[in-house]
This record gives structure tokens, C-alpha cells and sequence, in this order.
């Protein structure tokens, strides 16, 4: 494997790339339209069906006699369970908790009032009553999307936090005690398109929120498509994606450690190194040759690095890399160079970014305190990820005294006159007769 034409990924160099190529790394699709019309389906059956419908989703797609579709009892024990075993896992979730339950408080805006000239304006926030949090399951548990997903709605004050997780002959239990240890108010076994459309318009079990959040495949993600606008959702997100930006100090070793990490996660994922250094370049590329069979899941990390959006790329200076990085806006962004904060500095475009050789990304995964909830697809060009505010609304506030009023009095009126509502004008100058 260390012959470069057995290699599982070849080097190529970004000024070479054709339109084909470029275009496959910067207009990276999350797959909804394949499956939205079977989608709007499954979302008006359970709108007009409700736990009818989720059972006969549950046998059809997930192969699951479902019972109870309300398992928060159930969560409830499982948690007891590791607890009463001493089991080290559910320590590794109170401390991942914690470590992102003190993040997310620092982001709890105060209430703020400013009197400017006689005219008292602020700005006030107040949390969303009910969210709701799909919590994946299927191929891998995920006890950090829970924690991800329902710590930030309970740091902002939510009453109401629902998740909804796939349904199984036995749901993993960490992941049910994840739910719980976050806390949740209520847990659900229904997972896919048919969770998304529970939460948005409720059935008898399910209580109905008023946002959905959280990661999902694209039957997830094209449901949360169809339910915008009856319900608020975070974003539309496709398969999880790194890009790394390495310099001839970079370790190969680490660099190639982190491409298979987010490789692991579906076949359809995005993984890219970009160096301006063709030792280092041709390194990585060498050391996931070295390793790729090590890992449990290689077949899926193989298919993710053969993928069009995925490769290792030879740029003929940081700059050119930096440029790549800022179109390519990655969900997660790795800086393994000497510069790391003045390449960050010229890097808008970034769901989370992870500075250094020891920031590997999946300790913004599990425990390091961020929200590992991120805008792929080129999303960090347009918005931020999962976090406090995400839970909250704000309002303004505003009081004039009457000479404040005054003050601006003529030029509401003006203004108003000039659109033609005359009583808006008038609304003024009766309080100054």
C-alpha cells in the first residue's frame, strides 16, 4: 500500500482542477430532491394518521414492532442501569455534558436598556416553550447529538424538550441515557422523515414543538425541508464534512488520522486536505494508505474518500489554500500550521474550527464544549451552528419621554406623509398638542 498507485487517495493539485472537479468540491448536495416527494408523502400520512402512521413507518423502514412510542420511562431506567454498574460511559457523558452545558451558559445574552437623547431602548430575550431534537440512530449510536442537541435548549430555558430517536428492537441504552442525563422532557422512539413530521404537527403521543433541530440523513434533512414554515427548523444539513489545512510543520500522521475519523461517518461525506507542500501532501496520502484497513468501519471510509468531494490537494501556496478553504466553507475546519490563527483570520466561511496538532476534531464531537451541530453543504457562508441562541427570541423595547418625541417628530411625520398614512402622522402630533 505504500506504492503511490495503491494508494486510496491521489494527490491532485487545485490549479489543475477542471470545472467538473471544483464544482463537486463546492456544490456539495445533501441528496433531498432524490427523496422529497416520498418525503411529503410520509410527512401527510403522519399529519393525518399520527401514531397509526409512525407504527407502520416503524415495521416498514426500520423492521420494528413499536409499542409504546413514548419511551422516557425508558430512558429514565437506562440511565439508572449505568449508573448502578459504576458503567464508565455514562461518566464520559456527565463530563461532555458539563463541558458543554458551561460553554452554551456563556452564551446566555442579557436583557440590556440604553437611554440615548430621552428614548429608553433595549433589547430583551425569552426562550421558545417547546423544541424538539432528532437524535440519530441506525448504523451508530450517537449519545453526543443528544447531548449537542437538548443541553443548549435546557441552558436557554426551553419547558419543553422532546427528542425523537429511531426505533429498535432494543434502542442502544446509551444513547437513552444520554437523552436523560441532557434533560429531556420526553423521549420518543420514531426516527426518519416520520420523527421530523411528529414533532412538527404532534399526534396523540407526541406533543407538537415549535423548532426542530438536529443532524439526520437526508430523509431527515428533506423533512425538516417540507416542515419550514410551519415550524422553525436550525438548518438543512448533508453528510458531515472536514477540510484540513496543513503546512510542511504538519504531522501527516494527524492530519490522515482526521480524514479517516470524518470518513467513518458516511460514505457520502467530504474529507479534504489542502497543502501547499508536496512532501507533506504525498505523507498523507501514505499514511491513510497505512491505516485505512486498521479501522472497523473501512469500508465506509473507503467509499468516502474515493468520493468526488474528497481528496488530498496541492496548493501552490497558503494563499491559494486559504482561498480554497473560504468557497469550500467547511462544517469543520482543521488548521495544522505554523500560522494557524492568521490563516484563520482570512477565513470567514467556517462551521467550527480547530487550531493546532492537538484539537483533533472529534474532541468538538464529544467533550470539548462547542456545538458539534454545523452547517455543512457550503452553509457556514450564510449562518452559525446549533447553539443557545438558537432556542431564544428577542424583542425590543422602547419608552420616549415627550420631549423625545418631540425631537423626532417631524421627521416621523415627514416620512409618514410620504408613504400616504397620514394617521401614522397624526398618531404623533395629537400626544404634542
Amino acid at each position: 500500500m505504500n506504492d503511490p498507485e495503491n494508494r486510496p487517495v491521489a494527490v491532485r493539485e487545485v490549479s489543475e482542477l477542471s470545472p467538473d472537479e471544483r464544482r463537486a468540491f463546492f456544490e456539495r448536495d445533501a441528496g433531498v430532491e432524490a427523496v422529497r416527494e416520498d418525503v411529503r408523502e410520509i410527512v401527510s400520512r403522519v399529519r393525518a394518521e399520527g401514531d397509526v402512521a409512525l407504527r407502520e413507518f416503524a415495521e416498514e423502514f426500520d423492521d420494528v414492532a413499536v409499542g409504546n412510542v413514548d419511551v422516557t420511562d425508558q430512558a429514565a431506567r437506562a440511565h439508572d442501569e449505568l449508573e448502578d454498574a459504576g458503567d464508565p460511559r455514562l461518566e464520559a457523558i456527565r463530563e461532555a455534558a458539563a463541558n458543554v452545558r458551561e460553554f452554551h451558559e456563556r452564551q446566555l445574552p442579557e436583557d440590556e436598556r440604553e437611554t440615548i437623547d430621552g428614548r429608553e431602548l433595549g433589547r430583551r430575550f425569552r426562550p421558545i416553550e417547546y423544541a424538539g431534537v432528532y437524535v440519530p440512530g441506525g448504523t451508530a449510536a450517537y449519545p453526543s447529538s443528544a447531548i449537542m442537541g437538548v443541553v443548549p435548549a435546557t441552558v436557554a430555558g426551553v419547558d419543553h424538550v422532546a427528542v425523537a430517536t429511531p426505533p429498535a428492537d432494543e434502542i442502544n441504552p446509551v444513547t437513552l441515557a444520554a437523552i436523560h442525563e441532557a434533560g429531556a422532557d420526553a423521549v420518543y422512539q420514531v426516527g426518519g422523515a416520520q420523527a421530523v413530521a411528529a414533532l412538527a404537527y404532534g399526534t396523540e403521543t407526541v406533543t407538537p414543538v415549535q423548532k426542530v433541530v438536529g443532524p439526520g440523513n437526508r430523509w431527515v434533512t428533506a423533512a425538516k425541508a417540507e416542515v419550514r414554515g410551519d415550524v422553525e427548523i436550525d438548518f438543512l444539513a448533508g453528510p458531515s464534512e472536514v477540510l484540513v489545512l496543513a503546512d510542511a510543520t504538519a504531522d501527516p500522521e494527524f492530519v490522515a488520522a482526521d480524514l479517516l475519523a470524518q470518513a467513518e461517518h458516511d460514505p457520502n461525506t467530504s474529507v479534504v486536505a489542502v497543502t501547499d507542500d508536496r512532501d507533506t501532501a504525498e505523507a498523507i496520502t501514505a499514511a491513510l494508505a497505512a491505516s485505512i484497513d486498521e479501522r472497523e468501519r473501512a469500508e465506509t471510509i473507503r467509499q468516502g474518500l474515493s468520493g468526488d468531494a474528497s481528496g488530498v490537494l496541492l496548493a501552490r501556496s497558503m494563499s491559494e489554500a486559504v482561498l480554497f478553504a473560504e468557497e469550500y466553507a467547511a462544517e469543520h475546519l482543521s488548521i495544522q500550521a505554523e500560522e494557524d490563527e492568521a490563516l484563520l483570520d482570512r477565513i470567514s466561511n467556517v462551521g467550527s474550527a480547530f487550531l493546532g496538532p492537538y484539537s483533533p476534531v472529534a474532541a468538538g464531537d464529544y467533550a470539548a464544549g462547542p456545538n458539534h451541530v454545523l452547517p455543512t453543504n457550503g452553509g457556514a457562508k450564510r449562518y452559525g451552528g446549533l447553539s443557545t441562541e438558537t432556542f431564544l427570541r428577542s424583542s425590543t423595547v422602547q419608552r420616549l419621554d415627550r420631549e423625545a418625541l418631540s425631537d423626532l417628530s417631524e421627521t416621523i411625520t415627514t416620512l409618514a406623509e410620504a408613504e400616504g398614512l397620514e394617521a401614522h402622522a397624526e398618531s404623533v402630533r395629537r400626544r404634542l398638542e
